[in-house]
């Protein structure tokens, strides 16, 4: 069998081609760190590692909506802080007001600073978080959650309570509604401090022991009630925190097993490299000589 010059040529170039793509590819390997560049390198691997990918982008996007709602609870914590505070020096005010010394002057002077707790009430209901969206107000973001009128204040919100997906297998509420901040545990506080009000503002001691009485009750329930959310509140904190601890966890897993599926296995990458470029040095040293091969030249 004769095997011409031309074939000769095209089989060896075709021989240096493979060797060079293979050196190539091991040298992109070598660089990048990875085993697999492409799908077909091992497309098993390949799926895999994708899925795994997208496992982790989501186990991430959870851990941000975590953030965002400790962030949102923090917020409601912080304001409700506040109106504990704010209910504890109305009750020390309310009892002083009980004293028999006091005239109509002095009652009245009570009442105006208990107008400013009020006030200030209405401001705490009506706080808003850091996207400036009122914390109390159900799914109307927007509007403020409370309006003050000659009675107390009345309700603008809705019954919604937003929830933010915080992990794979669990919604965690993010807010309260006002009413059940506000208004809950068989009491309302601006209607005790609007009560209260009308009643040290007006001359005469005549039911004024039996208002007190009430508005101490009411305000007993209130901080009742206030404490109880906030231990809603402290404990889905908590639970907040354990479920980032458990998605650390499960991000560094899946960053083990993509180190697993994809990573380069350097020294043998490096002993293949070094085996290709001699066998690619060989080849083309064979290759040259080959092709200059003549008949003529043993003429």
């Amino acid at each position: 069998m004769r095997i011409s010059t031309q074939t000769l040529f095209d089989s060896g170039a075709a021989r240096i081609g493979e060797l060079q793509s293979s050196l190539y590819k091991t040298q992109q390997q070598v660089a990048t760190g990875r085993r697999i560049l492409t799908p077909s390198d091992d497309p098993v691997a390949a799926a895999r590692a994708l899925e795994v990918t997208q496992s982790q982008a989501l186990n991430a996007q959870y851990g941000a909506n975590r953030g965002y709602a400790k962030d949102s609870l923090a917020m409601v914590d912080g304001t409700l802080a506040s109106v504990t505070e704010l209910l504890q020096n109305v009750k020390t005010t309310a009892i002083s007001a009980g004293n028999g010394t006091l005239d109509d002057s002095a009652r009245a002077a009570i009442a105006t600073a208990l107008q400013s707790d009020l006030d200030q009430l209405v401001g705490l209901a009506n706080t808003r978080d850091g996207q400036n969206n009122y914390l109390f107000s159900g799914f109307q973001t927007a509007t403020p959650p409370f309006v003050q009128t000659a009675t107390g204040a009345t309700y603008q919100g809705d019954p919604g309570q937003r929830l933010i997906q915080v992990d794979s297998s669990r919604q965690m509420a993010v807010s309260s509604t006002g009413p059940a901040v506000f208004q809950g545990g068989g009491q309302d506080m601006f209607k005790t401090l609007s009560d209260l009000i009308t009643q040290l503002n007006t001359p005469g001691t005549t039911g004024l022991s039996a208002a007190l009485a009430t508005a101490d009750n009411n305000l007993v329930l209130a901080l009742d009630n206030v404490s109880s959310v906030r231990a809603s509140v402290g404990s889905r904190m908590q639970e907040l925190d354990a479920l980032d601890s458990a998605g650390a966890d499960r991000n560094l897993q899946y960053s083990q097993t993509l180190s697993d599926l994809q990573d380069l296995d350097y020294a043998k990458a490096l002993t293949d490299l070094s085996k290709q470029q001699t066998t690619l040095e060989a080849a083309q040293k064979s290759f040259v000589q080959v092709s200059g091969l003549s008949l003529f030249k043993l003429l």
